[in-house]
C-alpha cells in the first residue's frame, strides 16, 4: 500500500475519532451537571421562600397602616363610630370600600391583599378585646392582622406571630 493512501487513511480515523465525544465524557459532563443542578434547586427554593417573606411584610405593612390611619381619622372625629370600636375598623372591607366623611368617601386601602403564605385574601384579625395570642376574632373591630398560615419562617419564627 502505497504511504500517501496509508497517511488519508490515518488521517481520516482521526478525522472521525476528533468528531465526537467519547462515553467517559458524556459521564463526566452528566455528572457535573447533576451536581449543578443539585446545589441550584435549594438556592432557588430559598430564594422564592425569601421573596414570600419579604412580601408577607409588606402585606401586613400595610394593612397595618391603613388600620392605623383609619384609627387615626376616627380620633379626629372625621366620621361617626360605633360605640365600643375604640376607633378601630369594623372590619377589612370597610378599610377598601371606605366611610362617608363630608359627602365624600375616605378609603384607606385599594384592595385586600392576598396572603403569599396561603394563597388567600384572609387574614387572621384580633379586637382590641381579644386575647394577644388569641387566633379567634371576637368580631367586635380590628386591632390587628396576622397571616393564617401555620408554616415557619426562614428564623425559625412562625409567620402568624408576626
Amino acid at each position: 500500500m502505497p504511504q500517501r493512501l496509508k497517511d488519508s487513511m490515518t488521517a481520516s480515523l482521526h478525522q472521525r475519532r476528533a468528531r465526537g465525544f467519547t462515553l467517559i465524557e458524556l459521564i463526566a459532563a452528566t455528572t457535573i451537571l447533576i451536581i449543578l443542578t443539585g446545589m441550584a434547586v435549594p438556592l432557588m427554593r430559598m430564594s422564592v421562600k425569601r421573596e414570600r417573606e419579604r412580601e408577607l411584610r409588606y402585606d401586613l405593612w400595610t394593612l397595618r397602616d391603613a388600620i392605623d390611619r383609619y384609627k387615626e381619622a376616627a380620633d379626629r372625629s372625621a366620621f361617626q363610630i360605633k360605640v365600643g370600636s375604640e376607633g378601630y375598623p369594623p372590619d377589612l372591607d370597610t378599610l377598601v370600600t371606605g366611610v362617608d366623611v363630608g359627602g365624600k368617601k375616605l378609603k384607606f386601602l385599594r384592595k385586600i391583599p392576598i396572603d403569599p403564605m396561603t394563597g388567600q385574601a384572609e387574614w387572621g384579625m384580633r379586637s382590641v378585646q381579644d386575647d394577644p395570642t388569641s387566633e379567634s376574632w371576637g368580631g367586635q373591630n380590628v386591632f390587628d392582622v396576622y397571616s393564617k398560615s401555620q408554616d415557619t419562617a426562614l428564623d425559625d419564627t412562625k409567620y402568624k406571630d408576626w
